[in-house]
């Protein structure tokens, strides 16, 4: 199935009925009165987050809905009858957004939740509304108002607990075969893969959590460049980032420039996104010599001034990946307890999901608009995007090594 994570749809709710006006006419009574009824309310449209999809293709080219208007009022006070509510189901991390204003009009994050996203239009009365001792006959109705409409735009990011970072080719792919059972392609040329995939990490019992890899970044990529920058928002939701190297690229590049390289593109994206936990993963250890991996370690902790904790595996052949998928286990475990206990923790990390929000929101329409300029004739003005990234401070990174 077509990955497909943003779509505009416009939606117009149903109009509600018209009021009715009749009087009773009946034999031997006289002067029977007014008995028209009141219409019906129009439908309204709902956002429904359904689990059971993964991708916004069915909005891909059925792009306007509207919901069923209320039916007139009838005679013999009868009221007509309501239209039915439309529910279009999205899949659970999909964001609404309000085209013209830009609003965030709802977050669907938890499955079977839901959104009003226009209003039906409200009834309209009959003219038995409108009778008094003074206005027996009244000749009054009101026609039902119509229901809203708006363009919407709706964005998917995956919902995971580990987002996976690198270079094409650093080995993501390989790294969720060998932990999952997930099998997105592989192949020794760079953008193999193409959309985000997700896979499901097993540890112990009763204890899993999910890891989204995005096609590979390159540099240059958060100006637009390459295929990363359009699903980077994924990793928006993500607990923790792990940024893999190749240890031993085969065009004999520096894995420490390449590591640099993805942190650069990275803050360049979003500032905020650069804070996210992130633990730096070396992968193809085993191409390598043991002093060669030594040598080639020190010198990307080195470039890099990290602090966190440094794991190196080889994915291909499975070293070292239980270790990591252990260690992810606890810290989410850990972090879980720590929201749980620490309110000023839980106000933080929400306050930096917010922010890394709007920075890829804005950083993607800015691409966006540059891209529209282009097409138009017009020269886009450069803008100063450079943000420094202070590193925390640590006693130093805490480094696992296979044997």
């Amino acid at each position: 199935m077509k990955f497909v994570d943003e779509v505009s749809i416009h939606v117009k709710a149903g109009d509600g009925g018209n009021g009715m006006m009749s009087f009773r006419r009946e034999k031997f009574i006289e002067k029977g009165g007014p008995n028209g009824g009141d219409g019906g309310d129009g439908g309204s449209i709902w956002l429904e987050a359904d689990i059971n999809l993964n991708t916004l293709v069915d909005y891909r080219y059925t792009r306007r809905f509207t919901a069923q208007n209320g039916e007139k009022g009838g005679s013999t006070e009868c009221t007509g009858a309501k239209g039915e509510d439309l529910v279009l189901p999205v899949p659970v991390g999909t964001t609404v957004i309000d085209a013209a204003t830009q609003e965030i009009i709802g977050d669907l994050t938890q499955p079977g939740q839901r959104i009003r996203v226009v209003q039906g239009g409200w009834h309209g009365l009959g003219n038995t509304r409108f009778k008094s001792s003074t206005n027996r006959a009244p000749r009054q109705t009101t026609p039902g108002k119509p229901g809203e409409e708006r363009d919407l735009k709706l964005e998917l990011k995956v919902l995971a607990d580990i987002g996976l970072l690198g270079l094409p080719n650093a080995g993501k792919s390989t790294f969720i075969r060998a932990v999952s059972a997930a099998k997105p392609k592989v192949a020794d040329y760079p953008f193999t893969t193409l959309v985000p995939n997700l896979g499901v990490v097993s540890v112990g019992r009763f204890k899993s959590f999910v890891v989204a890899d995005i096609p590979g970044l390159i540099e240059g990529a958060s100006e637009g460049a390459g295929l990363g920058i359009r699903f980077l928002k994924h990793l928006a939701r993500t607990r923790l980032l792990l940024h893999l190297v190749d240890m031993a690229p085969l065009d004999e590049s520096d894995p420490a420039e390449a590591a640099e390289t993805i942190i650069n593109e990275l803050t360049k994206f979003s500032p905020a996104l650069g804070e996210r936990d992130r633990w730096l993963v070396l992968n193809k250890a085993d191409q390598l010599l043991d002093d060669e991996r030594e040598e080639r370690l020190k010198a990307v902790v080195e470039r890099l001034d990290w602090q966190g904790p440094v794991f190196v595996i080889s994915a291909l052949e499975r070293e070292g990946t239980e270790q990591l998928c252990q260690a992810i286990m606890q810290y989410l475990d850990e972090r879980t307890l720590r929201l749980a206990e620490d309110p000023a923790y839980a106000e933080a990390l929400e306050e930096l999901d917010q922010r890394i929000e709007d920075e890829a929101r804005a950083r993607l329409q800015a691409l966006d608009d540059q891209r529209a300029l282009r097409r138009s004739g017009v020269k886009a003005v450069d803008e100063d995007d450079d943000f420094d990234d202070d590193e925390d401070d640590g006693d130093g990174p805490e480094i696992f090594y296979v044997r």
